[in-house]
């Protein structure tokens, strides 16, 4: 049942000539659990430290609107292009070691489950430096915890301040609080709906609007402080305890209160099934084998959302290994997968500058209808093939694929052993003989990496 090539394909970032395919499941899973060696090669900034550059950027903004005079103004004008400047060169070198960690990983599973649980759990910013924060947040709050119990990946997601910022929750108090009598300030249901919508239960869980009400009295608390950061503050707290899905909460009004409730959440048979669901759509079909969905919600619930028992039920399921590749890849993942098998490494970045770097990375995916981090909404990408499969897209990846390796690479490979190399041992002759049958080789390998066969995993 197992197959290294298709592990590598369909769980993993895809073939290289280079990085070995994982040789079982065992090996999948261990690369789960070991030291995240992607993260130490090519390190990216924590929240906390990305914080930093959007309190520069924030102070230098006020100082230049407070400024009474022309040189206070210059001065203060300076200091927000340098923070803008560096946070813009942050942010390439961001999108640069992303991609590095696909191409030169070992445990693609790894690197995988990382983009579907931030991609579960969306967030972004809206404006200036913030939305530069995505990756920051990702390191922080999803990596650490994408092969524990899901009840901590949910804490750690809901409270990091890049998803309060994103869902307005720092502008949420409880009408009857302190602030709420005060200043007439409410509540925002935001972040409670999206818990439960997206996060836990699903569109069509257990829940009524009283539910998510109930619950966003709950989370009032939760809250920014001046330099962005996360703090709990009482004095937005709803007074009394609120009752979710039957159970009540809140009678301190604590942080305490907040994560039982999302522990409740966590642990709902709800919660199980629509993780489960989710996760085999992502990985196997927009219309997943109903057995194998049954077994990763079983796995959920018996472990209590341990999720490295779930990802076992899902490597051991038959409907995991099928042959036939039925999903077709995301942006991301098609620039990935083409970037791993033409063994773009440090080196090739290095020659692009910024500038260079997101033309042929970041432009590109917008075009092709996923610009980098920033889904249209809190539910994050599509997973529906339908989405992605319309002439605009196709086009753009074609354009891709005729002009970005060989900007990136000095000597490309030979069309017809890099089919071999992308495609695998199964790799259809015909695709094989067209590319080994071009003109040159920009035009062969285009034809591989445009083919049916390498779309999809």
């Amino acid at each position: 049942m197992f197959n290294p090539e298709v592990a590598e394909i369909r769980f993993g970032t895809g073939l290289s000539p280079r990085v070995s395919a994982p040789q079982s499941a065992e090996e999948m899973l261990d690369g789960l659990v070991g030291p995240d060696r992607m993260m130490r090669a090519f390190p990216i900034e924590g929240f906390d430290d990305f914080r930093h550059r959007i309190v520069a950027f924030q102070k230098a903004r006020r100082s230049e609107r407070k400024a009474k005079n022309e040189d206070d103004r210059a001065a203060a004008t300076k200091a927000k292009k340098r923070a803008n400047t560096a946070a813009r060169k942050a942010y390439a070198g961001m999108v640069r070691d992303t991609l590095l960690r696909r191409t030169q990983t070992s445990t693609g599973f790894r690197e995988r489950l990382a983009f579907f649980w931030a991609d579960h759990f969306t967030a972004r910013g809206k404006s200036n430096i913030v939305r530069f924060g995505t990756s920051p947040y990702i390191e922080e709050a999803i990596r650490p915890h994408i092969a524990g119990r899901f009840e901590d990946l949910l804490i750690a997601a809901v409270t990091q301040p890049l998803m309060l910022h994103y869902l307005d929750q720092a502008q949420s108090v409880g009408p009857n609080s302190k602030l709420g009598k005060r200043r007439a300030r409410g509540l925002n249901e935001n972040l409670a709906r999206e818990v439960m919508e997206l996060h836990t239960l699903g569109v069509d869980g257990p829940y009524t609007q009283d539910d998510v009400r109930q619950l966003a009295e709950l989370f009032a608390g939760l809250s920014l402080d001046q330099e962005g950061g996360f703090k709990f503050k009482p004095a937005h707290v709803e007074p009394g305890a609120e009752t979710v899905l039957g159970k009540s909460y809140g009678r301190k009004g604590t942080l305490g209160d907040i994560q039982a409730a999302l522990r409740d959440l966590a642990r709902h048979p709800a919660t199980a099934r629509h993780i489960a669901t989710k996760l085999a759509q992502h990985f196997t079909a927009d219309r997943p084998d109903p057995d194998l969905v049954d077994k990763l919600t079983s796995a959920y619930l018996e472990s209590e959302g341990q999720l490295l028992n779930v990802y076992v039920a899902l490597l051991d399921h038959p409907a995991s290994w099928a042959p036939e590749m039925r999903n077709i890849k995301r942006p991301i993942d098609y620039i990935g997968t083409a970037l791993r098998a033409l063994d773009v490494g440090a080196g090739s970045f290095a020659r692009s500058n910024q500038k260079q770097l997101l033309n042929l990375i970041v432009t590109p995916m917008q075009i092709m209808g996923q610009p980098w981090q920033a889904p249209n909404g809190p539910d994050g990408w599509p997973e529906e093939d339908s989405f992605w499969l319309t002439p605009q897209f196709m086009a753009a990846r074609l354009a891709w694929a005729l002009s970005a390796p060989q900007a990136l690479l000095r000597v490309l490979p030979d069309p017809r052993e890099f089919a071999q190399t992308a495609l695998g041992q199964n790799a259809p002759a015909e695709v094989a003989f067209a590319a080994s049958a071009a003109e040159n080789r920009w035009e062969g390998i285009a034809l591989v990496l445009t083919s049916p066969a390498f779309q999809k995993f």
